[in-house]
């Protein structure tokens, strides 16, 4: 069961009331068209809109009409018809509904037949005092609500006022005769009338008149049961007897009187209610013969066979935009007026078949069809039988009203001139008829032109009711329609889909390239000559038009909802009226001129559509015409249609708009205003509504979210709008509605919601992520920095420790060698006089000088990194050995494992330490053979040995003073993670072992290289 809570704000109540000012000078439904003219809309119980009769119906200030069972209760929007039951867990009184009333204050009353109840403000009160069975309910002119009832046996009075939430009953005590009243309401004097299954009573509160027809006295219905008071002073009165002064009955003086014409003998009526509209119409509702209307002597009635739910009504009412809606015994029926009327065979017409149509300046309409020709004037239509040919009926196959008010009429081969009642024959110079007339048209002469169809095709002149002259082929091309200019010259609708036009004997063809290959769809099916001129011809490919010379094609792609146009007609503004496929198209003459301004323009036009009641279709001759109070008349070829140009029935009440319910989340919310969702909502659906009943169908929207939507977003008739991943935050959901002609309500309705963050949605966590991210883009920074300064520093300590092992080189060899060579040179000098000392020291000097050569050799070659020349160590090795002078030590390399790849910083430390043991050995051991020894395996290994005389333990662990040989070596293996193990004895020589760790050492090692080798590094830094 939906509960159904609406929320109405003081802006939107006084919005009711300026509307009901609006709904005041509104027009019901036109009294002049018959019901079947009507839209009609049924909702049955059959279809499962109802579950029991419906049995009342009213319509509430905020524009919502209510419906009420037996035993349920409706809310109703136009379109959506919902189950309602009062908020809060109120109950009504009894579960059976009698009567419903929707009053100026916004309330709505509930009649049961256990007492009354008030639904106002979201709240249910029960009118103490008010227990009985309530038949009726009203608002008095004053505001006043009362209601009527049937007692219970120990009550008194059946007319009861409603002051606060209580009931004052008045009863025979109060001088009035009746104990119960069915039915209660109030003349335009401010008089109750209300009456039992014997009389009707008038009553003001002081005097009271009585009513007793005597039909009424013994018998057992409810008796009186409607009651309108008309606008002239009379009073009409429905009681549900039939016979002899009962059914319908006026009031005239003190007696009553029923109300008898040559179509209604209302004695024969049993009536359930009655309905006085704003036309001032009364609506009768029946037991058994459904809807009766009387409006002046004019009686028209509406029952199931038309189309009714059923012949049994129980109430009728008028809501605010003057539809009539009925409650009957079988569902709820609502009649509107179209801006479209259709006349058909139940409007008089002798078939449903209408092929032409024309408008005389008297305002009678001629229509015609297989069954004859009609007129029409006003409601009356008035069948008139045209001369037959043999037995058979003639088809009228067109019509022309020429400047002396005669009618032509063309009856297939023939062709008659309607004057007076009476049909004048026109022929042919030889007695012969003229043939199948498919077009007439009047010059200025007041000659009158003929198209003729068939096996041979003409187009005649006809002068004083005779033929004078004949056009065939090819002086004149085949035509089907034709239009005089204001110039005098005959324009010609070609069956090409072209226009031709013969003005001082000659005959012009205007193509037009717009136009497809010619088939029997191409022909022109209306020629139109326009107030300024122009030349308009009605086509299945557009509009085409000539004007000055100018050819030109109007289509989609100018405006126009669609190509294909029927028929075509102006009115005396200008305007031009297209009976297209899509509708009917108003196209105003300003529009028309700015395309001939421009043939690319793209106008603005109106499309009145099947939700209009517009009905297009092809119509076989004339299908269009003005008629002098401005109404354009279409023929269809099944009906006869007429749209009133008037602003008179344009429906100018903008329609109330709500918000109904909100789903966020598969969760319904009400539609109140300042709705706070949980947090983690991200789709929403909003539904919403406007309640304007006269069309609702073609109810548009338009909705904005503030804080989402940058614009307004047309959703055309749809009720719902949906948005998804809304974020977290404050919105405002606007829309607004027009009615079925246009009118805005800009004012609509407004939703405002939040969306609660989530703990990661809110803005602490926002702030925490933006300073965590800044914290971690430093952090990296750093940490970059760092690296960076750490490989600078790292290459730079490489290039110390280069440059101190080769000061210390150059310091220990060449240097020394140098200022030894020096000393010699000066010790030379000082005895430059002898020459054999002289010689000696020259001698001495050069030595020392290849010495120094050979040891300048040895440090460069120190410094060749072992990249540049092999990746084998022991090619290098090889190098230093075939290099270094070792005159007394027998060299031997061997080399055992597989040969690897290895780093190349590692391959050059290691080559450098291999370099200064060789060296040393060399330099220092004194022995005779040196060995170098390579092992590939788990781990690197260097052994280099020699036989020769080794040192103490300190000078191979702290080095020797002042050389720094040996350090040098361990601060090499330091830096790569090397161990560097000497063992010297002085009778087995010098062993010098360095193994290096084969992660670190070879390409394939499991820790990443460029790591290891900084990290060793930096361990390996210097002191």
């Amino acid at each position: 069961m939906l509960t159904q809570s609406i929320s109405v704000n003081a802006s939107r109540f006084v919005a009711f009331w300026l509307l009901m000012l609006f709904a005041a000078h509104v027009a019901a439904v036109d009294a002049n068209k018959r019901i079947t003219q009507y839209a009609h809309t049924a909702w049955r119980t059959r279809d499962g809109f109802f579950s029991g009769s419906p049995r009342a119906i009213t319509q509430t200030t905020d524009g919502y009409i209510w419906v009420a069972t037996q035993s349920e209760m409706f809310q109703f929007d136009g379109v959506r018809l919902m189950k309602w039951t009062p908020s809060g867990g109120g109950q009504f009184p009894s579960s059976k509904i009698n009567a419903l009333l929707g009053s100026s204050d916004g309330s709505l009353w509930i009649a049961t037949d256990s007492g009354l109840a008030q639904w106002k403000n979201q709240q249910l009160t029960l009118i103490s005092g008010s227990q009985a069975r309530i038949s009726w309910i009203i608002e008095r002119a004053n505001g006043e609500v009362w209601f009527s009832r049937i007692p219970l046996s120990d009550q008194i009075g059946g007319v009861c006022r409603v002051s606060g939430q209580q009931a004052q009953c008045f009863g025979p005590r109060d001088g009035i005769p009746v104990k119960s009243a069915a039915v209660l309401s109030e003349d335009r004097s401010g008089y109750l009338w209300f009456g039992d299954q014997s009389k009707v009573v008038q009553w003001n509160g002081s005097s009271i008149r009585i009513f007793a027809p005597p039909a009424l006295k013994g018998n057992q219905a409810d008796g009186l049961r409607g009651m309108v008071a008309a606008p002239d002073g009379s009073v009409w009165l429905g009681f549900n007897i039939k016979g002899p002064g009962i059914g319908l009955q006026k009031v005239v003086g003190d007696s009553l009187k029923p109300f008898v014409t040559h179509e209604l003998d209302s004695s024969t009526l049993e009536v359930t209610t009655l309905l006085l509209d704003r036309q001032n119409s009364v609506w009768v509702g029946t037991i058994s013969q459904g809807i009766f209307r009387i409006h002046g002597a004019v009686v028209d009635h509406y029952g199931s066979a038309d189309g009714l739910s059923s012949d049994y009504i129980l109430q009728l009412y008028e809501d605010r935009e003057g539809d009539v809606w009925a409650a009957t015994s079988r569902g709820i029926d609502c009649f509107r007026d179209l801006r479209v009327t259709s006349y058909t065979r139940r409007e008089g017409l002798p078939s449903e078949e209408v092929d032409s149509v024309l408008a005389s300046r008297d305002g009678t309409i001629w229509a015609d069809g297989p069954a004859g020709l009609s007129s029409i004037r006003g409601r009356t239509v008035t069948s008139i039988q045209p001369p037959r040919t043999g037995t058979r009926a003639t088809q009228v196959t067109s019509l022309l009203e020429d400047h002396a008010g005669r009618t032509w009429v063309g009856l297939e081969n023939s062709l008659y001139v309607y004057d007076r009642g009476i049909f004048h024959s026109v022929v042919r110079p030889d007695g012969r008829q003229p043939g199948f007339v498919v077009g007439l048209a009047e010059d200025s002469d007041h000659n009158i032109w003929a198209e003729i169809i068939g096996p041979r095709r003409a187009l005649l002149r006809i002068s004083n009711l005779v033929v004078d002259r004949e056009f065939r082929e090819p002086e004149m091309p085949a035509a089907r329609k034709l239009a005089i200019a204001p110039d005098g010259s005959l324009w010609l609708g070609l069956l090409t889909g072209d226009l031709a036009r013969y003005k001082d004997g000659k005959t012009d063809i205007f193509r037009f390239k717009n136009n497809p290959a010619p088939t029997r769809d191409s022909a022109v099916n209306e020629v139109v000559v326009a107030t300024d001129g122009s030349v308009l011809g009605a086509t299945s490919f557009g509009l085409i038009a000539w004007k000055d010379g100018t050819q030109q094609t109007m289509t989609t792609k100018n405006g126009l909802p669609c190509d294909a146009i029927y028929s075509a007609v102006t009115d005396r503004r200008g305007t031009l009226w297209l009976y297209a496929q899509c509708g009917i198209v108003e196209i105003a003459n300003t529009e028309l001129q700015k395309w001939w301004k421009d043939r690319n323009a793209r106008l603005q036009v109106r499309t009145i559509g099947p939700l209009d009641g517009a009905q297009p279709g092809p119509v076989p001759f004339q299908g269009a015409a003005v008629s002098p109070d401005g109404r354009v008349w279409f023929a269809n070829g099944t009906a006869l249609q007429v749209f009133d140009t008037s602003d008179t029935s344009r429906n100018s009440i903008p329609p109330p708009v709500y918000i109904q319910d909100v789903v966020a989340e598969h969760k319904t919310y009400g539609g109140n205003v300042n709705t706070r969702f949980p947090a983690g909502t991200r789709d929403l659906q909003i539904d919403y509504t406007a309640l304007s009943f006269r069309n609702p169908q073609k109810v548009a929207f338009r909705y904005r979210l503030e804080g989402r939507d940058n614009i307004w977003q047309d959703a055309g008739s749809r009720r719902q709008a949906f948005y998804t991943d809304l974020p977290p935050g404050r919105y405002r959901f606007r829309v607004i509605a027009s009615n079925n002609d246009g009118v805005w309500n800009e004012q609509g309705a407004m939703l405002a919601f939040s969306i609660a963050p989530a703990w990661y949605q809110t803005k602490i966590f926002k702030f925490g992520c933006a300073l965590f991210a800044m914290l971690l883009v430093w952090t990296i920074h750093r940490v970059r920095v760092r690296q960076v300064g750490q490989a600078i520093g790292a290459r730079f300590d490489e290039r110390l420790a280069e440059r101190t092992r080769i000061a210390r080189d150059l310091h220990d060899t060449l240097l020394q060698t140098i200022q030894g060579s020096k000393l010699v040179a000066d010790d030379a000098l000082e005895a430059s006089s002898d020459p054999g000392r002289m010689r000696k020291a020259l001698e001495q000097l050069s030595g020392w000088l290849q010495q120094a050569g050979q040891e300048g050799r040895a440090a460069l070659n120190s410094l060749r990194v072992s990249a540049t020349t092999t990746n084998d160590l022991a090619e290098a090795f090889k190098r230093v050995l075939e290099t270094t002078p070792i005159h007394s030590l027998a060299a031997t390399i061997s080399v055992s494992g597989d040969v690897r790849d290895i780093h190349p910083i590692v391959r050059d430390e290691v080559y450098r330490v291999g370099y200064e043991a060789i060296r040393n050995a060399h330099a220092h051991s004194g022995g005779n053979h040196l060995e170098v020894q390579l092992r590939y395996a788990d781990d690197l290994t260097l052994r280099i040995t020699d036989n020769g005389t080794g040192a103490d333990a300190s000078t191979f662990s702290a080095g020797k003073e002042g050389h720094y040989g040996v350090r040098g070596m361990r601060e090499r293996a330091g830096r790569i993670g090397a161990k560097l193990n000497v063992v010297s004895d002085a009778t087995r020589g010098t062993e010098v072992c360095l193994v290096v760790p084969g992660k670190i050492a070879f390409h394939n090692g499991k820790t990443p290289r460029s790591w290891t080798i900084r990290g060793l590094l930096r361990r390996g830094r210097p002191d």
